[in-house]
């Protein structure tokens, strides 16, 4: 399957937006179908870190552990699904423009199934994230220029 790819340009500095994209307790601000957020592991967040993000999927509210996979601040980063139904790869970059006054943030998304994921993913989840990732992207942007977080 193909992965799923979005991009748009932020009116801050990549710092900025990749510490926020980064926070976790802040998924469910940006993230439509996130409903929390949690870090699973205590010390400084990087390679390896598991995160549990609860997210809408379809009618149902499934939780989902997220294993760090990248990490390279503020340029790149990249999180995996461990368990459950539906496994998402995610990888992410901001790239610093406008004198590194602005960014150009990139998500590419993809969805491996197992068990009843196998007939979630076709179905119903790709139709969702394609759906729903450029709406993220837009409150990401919205969130970080307008509120000053």
């Amino acid at each position: 399957m193909a992965i799923i790819r979005q991009t748009i340009d932020v009116d801050r500095r990549p710092e900025e937006v990749y510490d926020y994209v980064m926070d976790t307790p802040r998924m469910p601000e940006w993230q439509l179908s996130a409903v929390s957020a949690e870090r699973l592991d205590e010390g400084p967040f990087g390679i390896g870190s598991r995160v549990r993000v609860t997210r809408h999927i379809g009618r149902r509210v499934m939780p989902m552990t997220m294993e760090v996979t990248e990490y390279d601040p503020p340029h790149s980063w990249g999180m995996r699904g461990v368990d459950g139904p539906v496994r998402p790869r995610v990888h992410g970059e901001v790239e610093s423009f406008d004198e590194g006054q602005r960014s150009h943030v990139t998500i590419d998304i993809d969805i491996e199934g197992h068990g009843v994921g196998k007939v979630l993913v076709p179905l119903v989840v790709r139709p969702q994230v394609r759906k729903e990732l450029p709406r993220n992207e837009q409150l990401l942007k919205n969130r970080l220029e307008h509120t000053g977080d």
